[in-house]
């Protein structure tokens, strides 16, 4: 019988006592528990059900650590020099990988104003929405972009591409012939922030890329417990390896389809036996899907990600509906000062709404979708809390939460985001994270490196 012995944690506001876990779960806690196989010295700190992140891109995080990023840049040389910087390191013909973009660093880019940075490279830029590629010239020639069908393939009016490819991670792993990214530097980023199970958001997920989660899974490498989405159908491994979460249905606000076409999916969905989960960013996007969902009928489990305008006439239908929202607070932090500067005054209070949803008795959990945000909860937390920029400015005050609502958004189970948060409790499967210090010291300043140790089913995964 495997066994481990938690010392001295707080556990449920009672400090002083252990907690013993056998065979995955907990099973017994109190004061000086006998010493029944190994033990783990929890130092007074608390221990906490593992956090849960609803809404991750795994592979797109784990491709991360290959592609230069544009964290702080802000103007058009900044970006220049960025990626000139980076390509002086390296020899003509290589690759460059650059996620992060928006339009306020350098303006709409295109082939040419690449070509322009980067001639003797091929070079491929990410909007940080994760929605766009630009490629520039050489790139494009290495795709094959001239004779290539894919719709995600822009072309101007003369048919000739313009370096931007539209939702076409899909097709560009195929025309690279990309291998999947190694998981195991992901895993340990997450388990190292306390998280012990994840939700995949990828609607471009197949059978062949949930088999390979599945076999990072099983190899230990991504010991998270993982539910995924896709946007077709998906069955489960009879070893659960993973778990099959909602339909993903991706929208995007320049060109959304009709609302028969969005009820069919959905129909599709329910023959499936799962609910849908839609992408939410802009107003239309929302009300699309919620004039969808009031025709097709909602049913539990149905998700709004993101939720990055949700108009206020738009909380009671949400709620009515009886949806869940998954939000990313990390975005009033990372891109908070963007938002200010471009959003009307008038509709900043719409941005990635929290507290007014609570209080209309919706569900909201929180999630990261990173690689697109910090992968880190303990960011999100504080930035739930605090609702300020990173230049400090309050963006939407009024949607502040509680520090225990807060760490509540990522306590829901996998299956049931938002719903009740977990609790360390005999019986439960010991999917752990061990605090430094109590919690309530932990949440008036939330920060990652107050995370002293991460169990998952029993197993102690990493310890600071």
């Amino acid at each position: 019988m495997n066994s481990l012995v938690i010392r001295d944690v707080e556990v449920e506001g009672r400090a002083g006592l252990d907690v013993r876990i056998a065979d995955g779960r907990i099973a017994e806690i109190g004061p000086r528990l006998a010493h029944r196989g190994d033990a783990l010295d929890g130092q007074g700190g608390a221990l906490i059900p593992g956090l849960v992140d609803h809404h991750i891109h795994l592979f797109a995080l784990a491709a991360q650590a290959e592609s230069l990023t544009l964290e702080g840049v802000a103007s058009a040389p900044a970006f220049r020099s960025r990626i000139e910087a980076a390509l002086a390191a390296q020899p003509p013909g290589r690759w460059l990988r650059v996620t992060g973009y928006h339009e306020a660093m350098a303006g709409e880019l295109s082939r040419e104003a690449l070509d322009a940075i980067a001639p003797r490279n091929p070079i491929r830029v990410q909007h940080q929405t994760g929605s766009l590629w630009v490629l520039n010239s050489l790139a494009l020639a290495a795709v094959g972009a001239d004779a290539a069908t894919s719709p995600s393939l822009e072309r101007d009016a003369a048919g000739r591409p313009t370096g931007r490819i539209w939702r076409g991670d899909a097709w560009l792993r195929e025309q690279l012939a990309d291998a999947p990214p190694a998981l195991a530097a992901v895993g340990a980023q997450l388990a190292a922030l306390g998280i012990t199970a994840v939700t995949d958001a990828s609607v471009t997920t197949d059978a062949g890329a949930a088999a390979r989660l599945a076999d990072a899974h099983r190899a230990g490498e991504l010991p998270q417990r993982l539910t995924l989405m896709s946007g077709g159908a998906l069955d489960a491994p009879a070893d659960g390896a993973f778990a099959v979460g909602p339909v993903k249905v991706l929208l995007d606000d320049h060109d959304l389809p009709p609302l028969d076409d969005f009820v069919a999916w959905i129909g599709r969905a329910r023959a499936w036996g799962r609910p849908v989960a839609t992408h939410c960013v802009t107003a239309g996007e929302l009300a699309l899907t919620l004039a969808a969902l009031q025709s097709a009928g909602a049913r539990p489990g149905d998700r709004i990600e993101h939720g990055g305008v949700i108009p206020a006439e738009a909380v009671d239908v949400i709620r009515e509906l009886g949806l869940t929202v998954v939000t990313q607070p990390a975005f009033v932090l990372e891109r908070g000062d963007r938002y200010l500067a471009e959003v009307d005054a008038a509709e900043q209070g719409d941005l990635y709404r929290c507290a007014s949803l609570l209080a209309a008795g919706t569900p909201v959990a929180a999630s990261s979708d990173a690689p697109y945000a910090s992968p880190d909860p303990w960011r999100g937390m504080a930035a739930a809390i605090q609702r300020r920029t990173l230049g400090g400015q309050p963006l939407g005050p009024s949607e502040r939460v509680g520090a225990a609502e807060a760490l509540a958004m990522y306590l829901g189970a996998p299956g049931s985001p938002g719903g009740a948060p977990r609790r360390v409790e005999i019986g439960i499967a010991a999917d752990l994270c061990l605090l430094r210090t109590p919690l309530r010291e932990a949440l008036a300043a939330p920060a990652a490196n107050l995370v002293a140790a991460t169990v998952i089913g029993g197993r102690l995964i990493c310890q600071a």
